[in-house]
């Protein structure tokens, strides 16, 4: 019988244990609530022509949809500060208080850019502007 070098059984205590992580990870997918409901998640899917079979695939859709709003959202924001920290400067100093104390808004002028980054255009209608 052929014995195993050191590589090859390398390569296969290796390939045992690379499944491991995404097992750990369904298993945690089962336990975790999105913010997305999994039902509202399911009616999108269904509605573009995909049955999903396993609840654990709605879920996952529903982390990666929660997570693309949420980064849109936080690049909003930013835009958001930035816009605001360049017309408090035009505008003289504010107390280091008053601009922490701040509440923002979203507002399709942040939106925007922040959307545009991820490739989606908005066009706003002529009487808007």
């Amino acid at each position: 019988m052929k014995e195993m070098n050191q590589d090859e059984k390398m390569l296969e205590d290796e390939s045992l244990t690379l499944g491991q992580p995404l097992s750990d990870f369904l298993l945690q997918l089962e336990d975790y609530t999105p913010t997305i409901p999994d039902a509202v998640t399911t009616y999108y899917l269904r509605s573009s022509g995909f049955e999903p079979r396993d609840p654990r695939l709605v879920r996952l859709v529903s982390i990666a949809a929660q997570k693309f709003i949420s980064d849109i959202a936080n690049d909003a924001l930013q835009h958001c500060k930035m816009r605001s920290t360049n017309s408090s400067s035009h505008t003289g100093s504010k107390s280091k208080q008053g601009t922490k104390d701040r509440r923002y808004c979203l507002t399709m002028e942040d939106l925007t850019p922040a959307l545009a980054e991820f490739g989606i255009t908005i066009k706003k209608p002529h009487y808007y502007v």
